[in-house]
């Protein structure tokens, strides 16, 4: 086809599909091309595999899976017939050489061009190569004239890709994504893209994924980078959006008009944000209307309850306090001032007489023994216990608390507060915790469903932080100051850090060595654990998957 196009209008659908539920993905692209045609748009951009959902994980195995992917893509093609108007969507596909992550170009009714993925991510939360085949290298895609390479994610990571179509003659790269967040990942994703542009003189459309899918969340944040690395449009973060862009052919190339540039937000705000938007959407796409959580007057809990307040609002989030003997005056007060704050139904149930209930029936084989983490222990038990029966009975669903600084050294309880079937804090070290509550009660967001102003009591956020299962107790009495256990846990975790480098940096030795084997023998814990926002590069799970049976420690 003769080149003879000098102007371009491209949509670009920044999107938040829900894995499995094809008709609906179907519909919202259906509904997002009839804005492309009403803006007179050429082309409209889909992220990766937007059809099916991402990740789809081993749904894609199922045959049945792949044939009604298939078939979507083929109505969607007859959908949006449109005169002139071209489709780019993310898809699965299988044909004779296997099953492929690709990009379907849809023109005149039909699937005119398939593009496969090459580069298949096998790492940290990616596990693709175990489920796709890798394509080979692409070359350009003739689109109303126009040569557009279209790379899907990691093809834009390395440099071979990208070389690759600029030698065949691509004049533009549109790249499909499902990107997921960690804090600070849009610094990342712009230095590849100026990489990239860098290499090849092309401008580059990077259009990403949003929402919550599971524990990871994908913030969007898409943008449009001219050849010059000069950011033209920059999507927002954590929303949908479909953009209008505009583009000229100059003596130098294709430039993209369109100036639209939406703020992006700083680490807190981002980890806020990403933890409102992946509980909002776990709930929403699993059908859970209501939460309910232990509001103990700490600070986890606290956070946990606005963030819940937040994503869902103050009507669909019931707060419970559960007192015993070690219950101080102090918490009581904190919990219930937190609940006004945020509007939510707070009810109050002492567990005094089911926790004498267990002791009474276990004083017979306790007889002679110290009391101690057990008897501790059985507190929480009854917490969980009596939670659970509230969400087992009302539909709805418990949220539990615990950050990631508890999770590493296993200061939780098996059956007791990790019963939940999710943890907005889970990826959250207890530093970021103290520091996301003050966030919050100095920020509001429109996005945000609770109200504005302070929700978290400052009291809260300033006492010594405990866990009250036994008299005067305090977080510090047998784990380090939280400045010192992040600092080492996170080189432990984010660094893969020895010994030798924590001592290095600062740290006493056998304060290191002690959280090193805490954070080895909580790993059956973890695994047990419910499901949560990640916001770092290692969150435990997906990214880090060390073994239970674990008897290596770093010590010379």
């Amino acid at each position: 086809m003769a080149n003879s196009k000098t102007s371009l209008s491209i949509t670009i659908a920044q999107l938040n599909p829900t894995v499995g539920d094809i008709a609906v993905n179907l519909e919202k692209a259906v509904q997002a091309c009839n804005q492309a045609r009403k803006a007179g748009a050429d082309i409209i951009v889909f992220t990766e595999l937007y059809l099916c959902g991402y990740p789809p994980e081993d749904l894609v195995l199922k045959p049945a899976f792949q044939n009604k992917c298939m078939e979507a893509v083929r109505a969607l093609a007859k959908k949006c017939a449109i005169e002139g108007l071209t489709v780019i969507i993310g898809t699965i596909w299988a044909d004779d050489e296997g099953l492929f992550n690709v990009a379907a170009i849809l023109n005149n009714g039909i699937v005119e061009t398939i593009r496969k993925k090459v580069d298949l991510p096998n790492y940290g939360p990616f596990d693709e190569k175990r489920v796709f085949a890798a394509g080979a290298l692409p070359g350009p895609v003739d689109i109303h004239g126009v040569k557009i390479g279209v790379p899907i994610c990691e093809d834009i990571w390395t440099d071979e890709i990208i070389e690759c179509l600029e030698e065949t003659g691509s004049e533009m790269l549109i790249s499909l994504n499902s990107s997921p967040f960690y804090s600070e990942k849009q610094d990342v994703r712009l230095n590849v893209a100026v990489a990239r542009v860098s290499e090849s003189s092309l401008p580059l459309i990077y259009l990403n994924q949003v929402g919550g899918q599971d524990e990871l969340v994908f913030d969007g944040a898409s943008f449009i980078m001219n050849k010059d690395h000069k950011i033209a449009v920059q999507c927002p973060q954590f929303e949908e959006a479909i953009v209008h862009t505009q583009w000229e052919k100059q003596e130098c190339g294709w430039s993209c008009t369109t100036k639209q540039i939406a703020p992006l937000h700083c680490p807190d705000t981002e980890n806020y944000h990403a933890c409102v938007l992946g509980l909002r959407d776990y709930c929403r796409k699993n059908g859970f209307k209501e939460v309910v959580l232990g509001l103990s007057g700490g600070i986890d809990s606290a956070l946990c309850a606005a963030m819940a307040v937040d994503a869902l609002g103050s009507e669909a989030v019931h707060c419970v306090m559960l007192p015993f003997k070690y219950t101080s005056e102090e918490s009581l007060v904190d919990a219930k001032l937190c609940a006004d704050h945020l509007n939510v139904r707070y009810d109050i149930l002492p567990i005094e007489a089911p926790v004498n209930g267990f002791s009474s029936i276990l004083a017979p084989l306790f007889e002679g023994t110290e009391t101690g983490i057990t008897e501790e222990n059985l507190q929480s038990r009854v917490r969980g216990t009596l939670i659970m029966a509230l969400t087992n009975k009302f539909g709805s669903m418990m949220l539990t608390t615990g950050n990631k600084s508890e999770m590493s050294v296993g200061y939780a309880t098996l059956y007791g507060d990790m019963n939940g079937g999710f943890n907005p804090l889970k990826d959250l070290y207890k530093l970021q915790v103290y520091r996301l509550s003050a966030w919050r009660n100095a920020n509001h967001i429109e996005d945000f469903k609770g109200p504005k102003g302070q929700v978290i009591p400052e009291n809260i956020i300033t006492k010594a932080p405990s866990a009250e299962l036994r008299e005067d107790q305090t977080d510090q009495d047998s784990l380090p100051p939280y400045e010192i256990l992040d600092d080492i846990l996170e080189q432990l975790i984010e660094n893969e850090a020895s010994i030798e480098a924590i001592v290095a940096s600062g740290h006493d030795r056998k304060t290191a060595e002690r959280i090193e084997h805490l954070l080895y023998i909580a790993e059956y814990k973890r695994r047990q654990s419910a499901p949560g926002v990640r916001v770092t590069k290692k969150y435990f799970g997906r990214d880090r998957r060390y073994p239970i049976t674990n008897r290596w420690r770093d010590r010379n």
